[in-house]
């Protein structure tokens, strides 16, 4: 579908740089891709190997060029562009070619791809794959004994590597089957399917298990705020689904239209509805991972405005001129500003550009600097030009030499004694109120600080805060 890929091409690539702001799981995916191949290898085996196919993609990326925030974001534009396409591709097999445009341009403006088709990181990349793996299924849905099954179970690996709650995609996938009483064929073929998925996707799942409290242990139970959200997303698109479904039903008996509601309301539905209630126990749910769950809104959005355009029998053209209207009206409403925000720093948590700025202003060469707490080190680290010029006052290995993402750090006696044989020191940290790690390294750090230096200069940024500390009564630059 070309008018959905090179739609969500455009508004992919407008303000793309952010206003030259990057934020810190950005930050992750530059510097790890800027490492060798045996550094990329060996941090897989502490920690990220859910992410590891995705780095080695954006490694050969900056190999082949390196383009800076462009480059960091570009595939995933080009991925959210192959989703539309791919979205638009089942709108189209299912419904008919003007709801298949309609939903592929729906997937393009939707607030939440918008925001991630400008994210570098690998979830733009499996929403594509996942929509083509539901393209694939609904065509091997049409024809068991194709060689459509093939593809779908290759699509699915594919997305799993790329991040294993992909596998949420196919569970929907079984979902709708099941409403659709699939044939005992299709079931087989679907099961073979699930198998070869999960025999290929074990060895990543088993590494990741073992890092699972490294890699997820900073998320909470899903909120209230978060299962409102669920709801009312869902609820909407399942009632849509139910007119869409009513309204069919009066007019013919399609039943590709059929298939087409019971996939999109699956996928909407499933995913989120699993992950959010597994983490009621075990707390794995971050909307981002089931982006994908918007191709089946689309699909719902695209068919019911299909549905409003072909009754015109409900409305004179005059009331079909003006509900035309108050609808674009509205939809540039809520669209609009949401599209502008998406595209500032204020959109992300922090911003790396702008606190790697800050602190080129700040520093002398030679300056100490403290991460508080450690794991802030991600802001310089894609800034090496900034940060070599500073001494790291804690850090005991380097990221690359440690296989970690921040690096190691010294015990809390040993970073005493470098930040006392230092005159000046920066200190990036979080925002005042922020919860504070109890661990020994950071508790040095903060009595230290407070007994033997002063506050000199404090500049408050995105996310972030950086203090400049002296001796007593020696600030400035040294």
């Amino acid at each position: 579908m070309g008018i959905p890929f090179a739609a969500s091409l455009v508004v992919g690539m407008w303000g793309i740089d952010r206003q030259n702001s990057m934020w810190r799981d950005e930050s992750v995916t530059y510097q790890v891709a800027h490492r060798s191949l045996s550094d990329i290898w060996t941090l897989l085996g502490h920690i990220d190997a859910v992410h590891g196919l995705y780095y080695l993609v954006m490694h050969v990326v900056f190999s082949m060029w390196d383009g800076g925030l462009v480059a960091l974001r570009a595939p995933s534009v080009v991925a959210v562009s192959m989703a539309a396409a791919g979205v638009g591709a089942l709108g189209a097999r299912l419904a008919g070619y003007r709801v298949g445009t309609l939903a592929g341009l729906v997937s393009a403006v939707l607030p939440m791809v918008q925001q991630y088709a400008q994210e570098g990181r690998s979830y733009a990349l499996v929403y594509a794959v996942v929509v083509w793996s539901t393209y694939f299924v609904v065509r091997a849905l049409a024809q068991p004994k194709s060689r459509w099954w093939w593809s779908y179970a290759g699509a699915l690996i594919l997305a799993c590597w790329l991040h294993e709650f992909a596998a949420l995609a196919m569970v929907a996938h079984g979902v709708a089957l099941w409403l659709l009483h699939a044939t005992r064929t299709v079931w087989h073929r679907w099961s073979a399917c699930g198998v070869g998925v999960l025999v290929a996707t074990i060895p990543l799942a088993v590494v990741s298990a073992g890092q699972s409290e490294r890699q997820l242990g900073w998320l909470g139970r899903p909120s209230l705020t978060s299962w409102w959200h669920y709801a009312a997303i869902s609820g909407a698109g399942l009632l849509l689904a139910w007119v869409l479904r009513r309204a069919r039903a009066t007019q013919d008996s399609d039943a590709s239209r059929r298939v087409l509601i019971v996939f999109s309301a699956s996928l909407l539905v499933v995913p989120s509805g699993l992950l959010m209630t597994v983490s009621l126990v075990k707390p794995w749910y971050v909307d981002r991972y089931v982006i994908y769950t918007m191709a089946g809104l689309a699909l719902l959005v695209g068919a019911g405005l299909d549905l409003a355009i072909s009754r015109r029998h409900l409305f004179s053209r005059l009331w079909q001129v003006g509900v035309a209207i108050v609808a674009v009206a509205a939809a540039l409403a809520i669209l609009v500003p949401w599209s502008l925000l998406m595209r500032t720093p204020e959109s992300r948590k922090d911003d790396v550009v702008a606190i790697a700025e800050a602190v080129d202003r700040s520093a002398a060469e030679g300056d100490g600097v403290l991460f508080m707490p450690s794991r802030r080190r991600e802001w310089l680290l894609s800034h090496p030009s900034v940060y070599q010029r500073l001494n790291d006052l804690a850090l005991a290995q380097s990221p690359a030499a440690s296989g970690t993402l921040q690096g190691t750090e010294d015990s809390a006696a040993g970073i005493r004694r470098q930040m006392l044989a230092s005159g000046r020191i920066l200190a990036l940290m979080d925002p005042a109120g922020q919860p504070l790690d109890p661990y020994p390294q950071e508790v040095v750090k903060r009595k230290t600080l407070k007994d033997d230096f002063q506050v000199c200069e404090r500049t408050q940024l995105r996310g972030a805060q950086l203090v400049v500390y002296a001796r007593p009564g020696k600030c400035g630059k040294a």
